[in-house]
């Protein structure tokens, strides 16, 4: 047996596994465990997760953030991310920051065009712009072919500025 199908049958039957423990066993306290399997299956073979980079991965956080897809974006992220855009209270675990995404794309319309793109060890980092003329920076950690931790800077008053919205009390409102 070639060591690629091999490989895809213990993923499979690991995932078989894992899906029916998340199914079987719902008193874990964590509704996030067959979100997660699904999120990894639709993400592609575990080998191809763990070797992506961080640069690959922020790029394919580009092109999930310029789809607005929320749920794409969420399934880069680990289950205990921090998400600390420097103009609110990080953001702990991957729903908050699915939640955040889904206000955000709610209320603007936003893109990511980018400038730059560095990779250092685990880090990627992104200078970006936006067709309005918005610049900002992230900073994202990678581990196991996910986002544990990203910072963003962006000037939070021009955004809503050129977006037409008046400022919320609290940003995430």
């Amino acid at each position: 047996m070639r060591l690629s199908v091999c490989l895809s049958v213990c993923l499979s039957v690991c995932l078989s596994v894992c899906l029916s423990v998340c199914l079987v066993d719902n008193g874990c306290g964590y509704d996030g465990h067959l979100r997660s399997v699904v999120a990894l299956e639709l993400r592609g073979p575990l080998w191809e997760r763990l070797s992506v980079t961080p640069k690959a991965l922020v790029e394919e956080w580009i092109a999930r953030f310029n789809r607005a897809d929320v749920d794409g974006l969420a399934a880069l992220y680990a289950p205990d991310a921090v998400n600390h855009q420097v103009v609110t209270e990080p953001l702990r675990g991957r729903e908050a920051i699915r939640h955040m995404f889904e206000v955000e794309f709610d209320r603007a319309e936003m893109v990511c065009i980018q400038e730059n793109l560095f990779e250092c060890g685990d880090w990627a980092i992104l200078e970006w712009r936006d067709p309005m003329g918005l610049r900002g920076c992230g900073f994202f950690q990678v581990r196991d072919g996910l986002i544990v931790f990203q910072r963003g800077y962006f000037d939070q008053l021009s955004f809503f500025r050129q977006q037409g919205l008046a400022v919320p009390d609290s940003y995430l409102e």
